[in-house]
């Protein structure tokens, strides 16, 4: 497989079209399920008499909300600080940490706000499946009203059924989807189009002032606006965060020509229905279908919805093996679900945390209004991180001009500012929720950082360096047997653990000696033509580094495979792997934070199983480390 595969040169780029609309947009494209009802009625109970200027007002927000987050921050500006393609809050942070250098004193502000970034996307993957499931639900109440006590039960078997074909991975479904969403957009701009035939004033909306003066006159409530206005542009990270599967031209070609038009119809069709007959505020999406269509809009809302929530969930996953392949978080086991798509991984532990906090979520706020809430603090601080991060990115290196760039990020981030001061009025209601789950998670990846840079100074404290040993060793002594040993080192130029302690207990050295170092690069994928890097060293020793890109899982028998070829001739039964398997102890003094990454340190997934090394070939030597 190339570096370059996700430029997709062979697929029709119409085809992509198409699957970017499945995967990117579902969870953009279910907001108008929720998001203008929930802005509507916070205008109304706050005793805004007349509906018709604060519909007005809220679609006119909405209208620029998306033209300029979305449209021209996300999809013109922020998706062209990509990483070799990939895009998403990781991405955005290994290409400002390679520019700022590993001593460089940002280096910890890039890796605070990438791992916040994260983990907010993170809270963010819980509530978009509880949210837009249980808004899709219910309808229900629309079609028969009676049905109003099987709402969260049905919810709750379609979350289950999500979380359980995960494991099958999207490429299977992927297929079905990006039709299916097709559809749901052109049934949305339809939907919208036949009510605004019927009330051409709605147009009024698309003067931004409209929705300035809307929020100046009413300014007791605009906080509470803007918090629900928001909702309409959750998932607009998604864009950016999917790109390496798709590319940036399909993205803003199924962007432009579908995604954005329809959604401003159905918006502006809900609004002119709200004007025409106010009593639609009990569901407006729902009430925008004539009665024969309301069972099918459901059956469509129900799939888009699970197409929303499964695109989050991947995203999701991705980023997980991202943060291992960086060494944010412990090594976990990361199942590639599809031989042709590089981004699509299943990572069980995240799925399992992911379905506990979604039911949770759904039994505690029990309605989508509820959860609407507990949205907005998520998606506005990974938006704010973005901005932050590909500001500098742009300006410091690609060196975009700083005269018209610095006054365009100082608006958008300004925007982004508005929106998360919104929203943190919602702290109490629900919006602590996703806050939590992000501390925990940056908390987690911190201790680890930290934790791993310390173990990484015991280590060397004790370490016999490379050279001396090399050049105490002669021909004679000690005995060398037939065979080629192999070492996973953490660094070139010392001598491994494993093998002082093979050599201190059975006296004898293999005849050829690899220390081999993975090495993961700020890029997200290697060609196989600099995959290995080999370097002889004396008495048969050589030192070999394996480099991988940070979206790639690590393969010890294809680096093998490669190295067979070029360098040494060894059948693979000969070969001997020996790991060093540190069991890592407290000093008395250490405190609970590096307790924590000693904890982690134990759970985390063994290096034979995650490198894939033939279990028949490994020999694990331990040591215990104090920290």
């Amino acid at each position: 497989m190339s570096a370059h595969h996700h430029h997709h040169p062979h697929k029709n780029l119409w085809l992509l079209v198409i699957g970017a609309i499945g995967v990117v947009f579902g969870d953009i494209g279910t907001s108008p399920l929720y998001a203008l009802k929930v802005a509507v009625e916070a205008s109304v109970e706050s005793g805004s008499h007349s509906l018709e200027p604060a519909v007005l007002g809220i679609l006119s927000l909405i209208t620029w909300s998306l033209t300029i987050v979305v449209t021209l921050k996300y999809v013109m500006i922020i998706m062209r600080a990509d990483n070799h393609g990939e895009g998403g809050v990781f991405a955005l942070t290994a290409l400002v940490m390679t520019k700022l250098g590993s001593h460089h004193a940002g280096r910890w502000i890039a890796i605070i706000a990438g791992t916040l970034g994260a983990s907010l996307f993170f809270g963010d993957s819980m509530i978009t499946p509880a949210i837009s499931v249980l808004s899709a639900v219910e309808g229900l109440n629309i079609i028969a009203p009676s049905l109003q006590p099987y709402v969260i039960p049905i919810a709750l078997a379609l979350i289950s059924a999500l979380f359980a074909v995960e494991r099958f991975g999207t490429g299977k479904v992927g297929v079905v989807f990006g039709p299916i969403m097709v559809i749901w957009f052109v049934v949305l701009g339809l939907l919208g189009l036949a009510e605004i035939i019927q009330n051409p004033r709605v147009f009024e909306a698309l003067n931004p002032m409209v929705g300035l003066n809307f929020v100046f006159e009413h300014k007791g409530v605009a906080i509470a606006i803007l918090g629900a206005v928001v909702l309409s542009v959750t998932g607009g990270e998604a864009l950016y965060a999917d790109m390496g599967h798709f590319g940036l031209d399909p993205i803003r070609r199924a962007w432009i020509f579908l995604v954005f038009p329809a959604l401003l119809l159905n918006y502006f069709g809900q609004g002119a229905l709200l004007i025409r007959d106010p009593s639609a505020i009990d569901n407006p999406f729902y009430r925008l279908a004539p009665e024969w269509a309301l069972v099918p809009l459901l059956l469509l809302a129900f799939m888009a919805t699970i197409i929303a929530s499964q695109a989050v969930i991947s995203g999701a996953f991705s980023i997980a093996n991202q943060a291992v392949q960086l060494g944010y978080i412990p090594r976990i086991r990361i199942r590639h679900t599809s031989a042709d798509e590089i981004g699509q991984v299943y990572v069980s532990k995240v799925n399992i945390v992911l379905f506990i906090g979604v039911v949770l979520l759904v039994l505690i706020f029990k309605s989508s209004e509820s959860l609407a809430s507990a949205y907005g603090i998520s998606v506005t601080g990974a938006m704010a991180i973005d901005t932050v991060l590909a500001a500098y990115c742009m300006m410091a290196i690609r060196g975009w001009n700083k005269f018209i760039f610095v006054p365009i990020f100082a608006l958008l981030f300004a925007i982004d500012t508005m929106f998360l001061s919104a929203n943190m009025f919602k702290f109490f209601d629900g919006g602590w929720l996703p806050v939590v789950v992000a501390l925990i998670t940056l908390f987690i990846m911190i201790a680890w950082i930290r934790g791993r840079d310390r173990l990484l100074a015991a280590r060397w404290k004790d370490a016999v360096p490379l050279g001396d040993f090399l050049a105490k060793l002669s021909p004679e002594s000690p005995q060398r047997v037939k065979g080629t040993a192999i070492f996973m080192v953490p660094h070139d130029d010392i001598v491994p653990m494993a093998l002082l302690h093979n050599l201190k207990h059975n006296h004898v050295l293999h005849e050829r000696i690899l220390l081999m170092r993975m090495h993961v690069e700020s890029t997200p994928y290697i060609e196989d033509k600099d995959r290995v890097v080999v370097k002889h060293l004396d008495h048969n020793f050589h030192s070999v580094v394996v480099n991988y890109g940070f979206m790639e899982e690590p393969n010890i028998p294809r680096a093998l495979a490669l190295l067979r070829v070029r360098e040494f001739h060894f059948s693979l039964l000969e070969i001997s792997f020996f790991i060093g398997k540190e069991k890592v102890v407290a000093r008395k003094d250490t405190s609970w934070f590096f307790g924590l990454f000693i904890l982690l340190h134990r759970m985390m997934l063994g290096a034979t199983e995650y490198y894939k090394i033939p279990e028949d070939h490994a020999v694990e030597l331990g040591g215990h480390i104090s920290i």
